[in-house]
């Protein structure tokens, strides 16, 4: 089957197939996207004179139709069609015949992937923001519930203060909240519109690249047309580092849970049937799930640099080492938003042990607290903390587990309607209904 972009030569099985790749596959993840921008263009077109209001209502009605196929998933491209956009328009073609040949004036290739990859990239961080969100709420609720129960706390992995799994748990959901943030900030990045940059250097047709970005729900132009183009690749790294943040949070917190499952530690346990066991032991209670998870987001985590790389000495304008961009970053969300989930079944299901700190060999937690008692009572902290010192030297430390904090982020105070107020500031900062409701007047027939 001939190229949209192949004339009368015929190019050999070997380099298409190669430069093809996973194009076929990568493309499904864009087929929604790649409809929803060819209605906004071709609105446009007819706006400015370019195609008839007949051709326009006809071409929005087929590709409304092809939108719909793509939702319900009787969609697929055929054997031989290079990539998407060739597939829509071949489809526009065969039903409405030089009509759909129109499509393509004031666009190239190269401005269509970038529409796409735009409108499927912050899609996708709508969703992976309301995941967070889900996951925030099962820590801020498992947080509250078990702010009284202590734990140890550890620095350099040896006993350093007392910690409660209320302040745990909730360390993690306020590092979600940093974690949206970025992810805010890539969206603005994606939520910018490069239709009409055409190859990366614009058009002679009087195209209204206002009108695309209006119908499209977009905040606003990626106005030059050259860093249009130069933001391919910027655009998915920078989503891919709001990412690896997020992938950064659940493996910390899926390492912290292998470790408290540990006998050796005890401190949290998890009901069987969320556990796996072994062939040969059958004490065994694995945490499977939370090592796939940490896994999974380890390898997130290399996304960024990987772009990076593959973007590196690059000069300005297009170039097909940008198409090899897809095959790891758009499966990615799908596998942190399944690590969202599951971190989430696990934290729901947790149970955890109760009076921890009673057992004496978490004694020297306390030597912070008796110094601070001392201190107190008029102690200069450097002699509080020498006494102290020289008592446990003795084998002659005593202490109390009563516990007294109660400034801000601390045990007695650990803030959850605080942070979670800060979480639905910054989700009140996306704007997502703007989006919803541009495509949903898009799709409108």
């Amino acid at each position: 089957m001939s190229k949209l972009w192949q004339k009368n030569n015929k190019v050999s099985e070997l380099v298409e197939k190669f430069t093809i790749g996973n194009d076929q596959a990568m493309d499904m993840y864009l087929a929604p996207y790649d409809v929803l921008g060819s209605i906004a263009h071709t609105t446009m077109l007819a706006e400015v004179g370019l195609l008839t209001a007949a051709e326009q209502i006809a071409i929005k009605k087929a590709l409304v139709a092809i939108y719909e196929k793509i939702q319900a998933g009787t969609f697929s491209l055929a054997p031989g069609v290079e990539d998407i956009h060739s597939q829509v328009e071949i489809l526009l073609t065969e039903a409405l015949g030089d009509a759909g040949k129109k499509i393509h004036s004031a666009r190239s290739r190269n401005d269509q992937v970038l529409v796409d990859i735009k409108l499927f990239l912050r899609a996708e961080i709508i969703s992976l923001t309301e995941s967070v969100h889900s996951f925030f709420k099962v820590l801020q609720a498992k947080s509250e519930a078990h702010k009284n129960d202590l734990l140890p706390g550890y620095t350099h992995l040896q006993l350093a203060m007392p910690s409660s799994f209320g302040l745990w748990l909730g360390a993690y959901a306020e590092s979600l909240v940093d974690d949206i943030t970025v992810l805010q900030a890539a969206y603005k990045v994606v939520n910018k519109n490069p239709l009409g940059s055409a190859a990366g250097y614009g058009s002679s047709f009087p195209i209204n690249r206002m009108r695309t970005t209006e119908l499209l729900g977009f905040e606003s132009l990626n106005y030059n047309v050259v860093y249009a183009q130069m933001g391919r690749g910027k655009a998915e790294r920078i989503t891919a580092m709001a990412m690896a943040n997020i992938a950064d949070t659940l493996s910390k917190l899926s390492m912290d849970a292998s470790l408290f499952m540990n006998q050796n530690f005890g401190f949290i346990q998890f009901p069987e049937e969320l556990t796996t066991g072994s062939s040969i032991m059958p004490h065994k209670k694995n945490p499977d799930v939370f090592e796939l998870i940490r896994s999974y987001c380890n390898r997130i985590k290399a996304l960024p640099n990987e772009i990076m790389m593959m973007t590196t000495n690059l000069p300005s304008g297009y170039h097909r080492d940008l198409q090899l961009l897809k095959e790891h970053l758009f499966p990615t969300f799908t596998e942190l938003k399944n690590c969202l989930e599951m971190a989430s079944l696990m934290i729901q299901n947790m149970e955890v042990k109760k009076d921890i700190l009673e057992d004496p060999k978490y004694q020297y937690l306390f030597s912070v607290e008796e110094v601070n008692k001392l201190v107190l009572t008029g102690m200069p902290f450097r002699d509080a903390y020498k006494q102290v010192g020289a008592s446990i030297e003795a084998g002659k430390f005593t202490y109390s587990t009563a516990l007294a904090h109660t400034h801000e982020g601390s045990i007695g105070n650990i803030g959850t309607a605080i942070i979670g107020e800060k979480m639905k500031a910054v989700l009140a900062e996306m704007g997502y209904e703007k989006v919803t409701q541009r495509i949903a007047e898009l799709l409108n027939t």
